[in-house]
């Protein structure tokens, strides 16, 4: 069992990550409660990522257990407190379990919870990167770029050729491979659809970013999604 960050400090996410400032997402397969106040990084959504850290460690990522939940609840709670992603109920990360990954690193007393993050399909040919929340005591140290490049790996192993964050942290996501898109006119019509659960449908102010993953190939004898309405006063 994995064991939370242990981080004094007490410093929007469309379903994509927050990341604390300077740093991001890896992919692999551990957690433990923390005090209320976990370790937590941003979401895909969040706040300033840049991928370039300065004392990298060594990230283990894993697919999330059912133990690791309250852990992701509390890290994703601590940032969206902090207006840097959206709440996520403790139900809907136990609903969508098979979708996360959770990055650990060692600590004196074993491997200790350094962040998560989720990658959720949307249709046969995009998944979204979501969920996604480094642990405030190791920003900036690779542990965002090792649960980005777990949900590469995963969207590899599926069969999805793209992927796809809402994200304030637009850098961060450049420096991962993504390319910023007109939100207005480029996303996928599941992109939308999903959209219409989040409370900032209207009004949203995040930045789509989007990577074609090179050797994938797009899906054979793929239906046609169903259509979805662009929300209004998008910008």
């Amino acid at each position: 069992m994995t064991r939370p960050m242990d981080d004094p400090s007490g410093t929007h996410d469309s379903g994509a990550a927050a990341m604390a400032p300077a740093d991001a997402p890896v992919a692999a397969d551990a957690l433990a409660t923390a005090d209320v106040r976990p370790s937590v990084a941003a979401s895909a959504t969040t706040a300033g990522a840049g991928p370039g850290p300065t004392t990298s460690l060594e990230v283990r990522v894993r697919h999330a257990r059912a133990e690791d939940v309250p852990l992701i609840f509390e890290n994703i709670g601590y940032w969206a407190s902090r207006g840097r992603m959206l709440v996520r109920p403790m139900q809907n990360i136990f609903e969508n379990l098979r979708d996360f990954f959770v990055a650990e690193v060692d600590g004196d007393d074993g491997p200790v919870f350094a962040g998560n993050g989720a990658l959720h399909v949307l249709w046969g040919d995009i998944a979204e990167v979501r969920g996604l929340a480094v642990a405030p005591g190791v920003q900036a140290k690779g542990v965002g770029r090792a649960i980005v490049k777990a949900t590469e790996d995963e969207a590899r192993r599926v069969g999805i050729p793209v992927l796809f964050a809402w994200t304030y942290e637009v850098a961060f996501f450049e420096k991962c491979g993504f390319d910023l898109i007109d939100k207005t006119r480029d996303l996928h019509p599941r992109v939308w659809s999903e959209c219409l659960r989040c409370p900032f449908y209207v009004g949203c102010n995040e930045n789509g970013v989007v990577k074609r993953l090179e050797g994938v190939p797009m899906p054979r004898n793929l239906p046609e999604p169903p259509p979805a309405q662009v929300p209004p006063g998008i910008r």
